[in-house]
């Protein structure tokens, strides 16, 4: 922090000595100059530096996966589910921790960055949904049902009871079964009407044939 634009919640003698408001940081050092965003008082405060480390990030994306590395608060503890941003030469990502490497063949569910020897993630800003379509009742038979795969924005909202199109595939969504790695959901699978999932949550659709070409029973 070295610009007056640096902002750090701490405690002012002045206005709030016993909870801490926003103050300006005016000067770092051993001892940082700041100044408290409700009544202007300025004074010196300690003020911790955080230990940042590097630590090496796998991203997975669509059956593809590169390695890239990544510095983080030393302190900071992270966990599977959660998400940060990821900036390579390449791209800027949305990744979701999917696992922590914690020592050889050895993962943890949470660990602090600095006991974390690889984070596993895979990207969730653009997701590919696995899409299982079968044909509508009484209009093809079971072995015609057909798999393939849309691409979507992360926080694209699928909703069961809800018709897509995507090109020249028209579904109705009957059910929606979520990832592992997703936040909490009620259950693994849903399947009542108005049950949403986001794309980034979704392990695989389950959908009926809305297509207006009519599958052959022949």
């Amino acid at each position: 922090m070295s610009d007056t634009q640096d902002r750090i919640a701490v405690v002012c003698p002045s206005c709030s000595p016993e909870e801490e408001t926003v103050h300006e940081v005016l000067k770092m050092g051993g001892q940082a100059t700041v100044r408290c965003t409700e009544c202007s008082h300025v004074h010196k405060v300690a003020v911790e530096e955080e230990t940042e480390v590097e630590r090496k990030v796998v991203v997975s994306q669509d059956g593809d996966s590169f390695t890239t590395m990544v510095d983080a608060p030393a302190s900071e503890t992270i966990a599977v589910g959660e998400e940060f941003i990821v900036d390579t030469p390449e791209a800027i990502m949305l990744v979701r921790i999917t696992g922590i490497e914690v020592g050889p063949e050895q993962r943890a569910e949470e660990a602090r960055v600095e006991d974390a020897n690889t984070i596993w993630t895979r990207a969730v800003d653009n997701v590919a949904v696995n899409v299982t379509v079968n044909p509508k009742e009484g209009t093809g038979y079971r072995e015609d049902t057909r798999s393939f795969k849309v691409n979507v924005p992360g926080d694209y909202e699928f909703v069961v009871g809800e018709t897509e199109e995507f090109g020249d595939e028209k579904f109705l969504v009957k059910a929606l079964h979520v990832r592992d790695d997703a936040p909490e959901y009620r259950h693994g699978k849903l399947d009542h009407d108005g049950d949403m999932v986001y794309a980034k949550d979704v392990n695989r659709l389950y959908g009926t044939d809305k297509t207006t070409s009519a599958w052959s029973a022949w």
